[in-house]
C-alpha cells in the first residue's frame, strides 16, 4: 500500500515557543497509525496544525496529503480534501442545531456528490442508531448541554456524516466510561478500511484494545522517538515512557 499522508521534519511553535521539532511520520492508505507520548510532547499541537489552527505557526517542513503540501490549504480546504479532526475538546455552538450543522458540513465537504436531503436524513438517523445517539439530539444545539460522553459520540457522528479519507483523533477516549468508549471505537471501526487512514492520538492504551493501530509512535519533545508495533502498547504500559526517554536520541526503529 502506497502512503498517502506525509508529515515531513515538521516544526511549529505557538507564541513564539516552538513545540514541534522536526516531526516525521508516514500514514499508508488502509492503516492506523497510533501516537502517544507524555503530556507537553506536542500530541495536540500535532493534531491543530494538521488542520490549520491559526494559533499555530510552522517554522519547517510539510505535510502531504496526495502528494500535495497541505500546509498550503485553509482549514475547509482540507475538509473537503478528505481530511477529518475529532477534537479532545468539542465547543458548543448555541443556535446551531445538530441536523443543520451535520447537513451543512456533509455540503459544504461533498459540493455537486451531496445526498438529496430525504436520503442524508435516512443515512444519518442510521448513523446515530448505531453510535447510540438519541434521534432527538437533531433538534438540539450543538454541543450545548451535552456530557462529556455525549460530545465524543457527536464526533464520531460528524466522522461517520462526512466520511473522511484521513482522520485524526485527537484525544478523543479522554473523559469516557468503557461503555462510551466501545461505542465511539465501534464507530471508528466501521470507517477502517482499504480507502481510509487513521491517525489515534491518545495518552491511554486502553483505546487501543478496540481501535487496533498498524504502527504505535512515541513522541518526545515534540519528535517521534520510537516507532514500532502493536507490541508497544504494553511495553509502555507496564514501564511508561522512561525507557523510551533513555534510548531517545539513538534513533532506534523497533519493528
Amino acid at each position: 500500500m502506497s502512503s498517502y499522508f506525509e508529515i515531513n521534519e515538521l516544526k511549529a511553535e505557538i507564541e513564539g515557543k516552538p513545540i514541534l521539532n522536526g516531526l516525521s511520520l508516514t500514514v499508508a492508505k488502509g492503516e492506523t497509525h497510533a501516537l502517544m507520548g507524555p503530556n507537553g510532547s506536542g500530541k495536540s499541537t500535532l493534531a491543530n496544525v494538521i488542520m490549520g489552527h491559526p494559533a499555530y505557526e510552522v517554522t519547517g517542513g510539510e505535510i502531504l496529503f496526495e502528494g500535495e503540501n497541505i500546509l498550503e490549504l485553509d482549514p475547509e480546504e482540507r475538509a473537503r480534501k478528505g481530511l477529518f479532526l475529532a477534537f479532545q475538546y468539542p465547543v458548543a455552538v448555541p443556535g446551531v442545531t445538530v441536523a443543520s450543522f451535520l447537513k451543512h458540513a456533509h455540503d459544504a465537504v461533498y459540493g455537486e456528490k451531496k445526498l438529496k436531503a430525504a436520503e442524508f436524513l435516512k443515512q444519518l438517523r442510521a448513523d446515530m442508531d448505531f453510535v447510540g445517539v438519541d434521534q432527538t439530539f437533531l433538534n438540539r444545539y450543538l454541543n450545548d448541554g451535552f456530557s462529556g460522553g455525549e460530545k465524543k459520540r457527536m464526533e464520531i457522528l460528524q466522522m461517520l456524516t462526512l466520511r473522511p479519507r484521513m482522520a485524526v483523533m485527537d484525544e478523543t477516549d479522554s473523559g469516557l466510561d468503557i461503555d462510551a468508549l466501545k461505542v465511539v471505537s465501534m464507530g471508528v471501526n466501521k470507517l477502517v478500511g482499504a480507502e481510509f487512514g487513521l491517525l489515534v492520538i491518545t495518552h491511554y492504551e486502553r483505546i487501543l484494545r478496540y481501535i487496533h493501530p498498524d504502527h504505535l509512535h512515541v513522541l518526545i519533545d515534540g519528535k517521534v522517538a520510537f516507532s514500532g508495533g502493536p507490541e508497544l502498547v504494553k511495553r509502555l504500559e507496564e514501564e511508561g515512557y522512561d525507557w523510551v526517554r533513555n534510548e531517545f536520541g539513538k534513533e532506534a526503529l523497533m519493528a
